[in-house]
């Protein structure tokens, strides 16, 4: 956990503070964030289905992303009452619903000019 007062913690409040943008990738930054939601809005609503979907993410750090999520208000957790043990599924929240079109711009966009993709000059103009 980092302390409230650290340089980290001080740039990221003051990177908030000039710009939403840098809120808003804060909350869907991270390796696995942006699939998730992805996975979840595909119909993969719980741990398992997300985790078949994702095969190479570890249950610890899934559970972490949920839970950022989760804080972030992108997700919503929903107890499944008659369910053996409890189940839970998550479910996008309408910010969550939100960001899935910013998200497939963003793969369109990374599929145009991706790492490795030469970017030619005239087009950063």
């Amino acid at each position: 956990m980092r302390k409230n007062n650290s340089t980290n913690a001080l740039n990221e409040q003051f990177l908030f503070g000039i710009c939403e943008l840098n809120s808003a990738i804060s909350m869907i930054s991270g390796r696995w964030k942006s699939q998730i939601i992805y996975s979840i809005s595909e119909g993969n609503n719980r741990f398992h289905l997300i985790k078949k979907e994702l095969p190479n993410i570890s249950e610890q750090v899934l559970g972490r992303q949920l839970k950022e999520l989760e804080t972030h208000r992108l997700i919503v957790k929903r107890e499944l009452p008659d369910t053996v043990p409890m189940g839970i599924e998550y479910i996008l929240t309408n910010k969550g619903k939100d960001i899935i079109p910013i998200l497939k711009d963003l793969c369109e966009w990374g599929k145009e000019y991706a790492e490795g993709k030469e970017i030619l000059i005239n087009e950063c103009s």
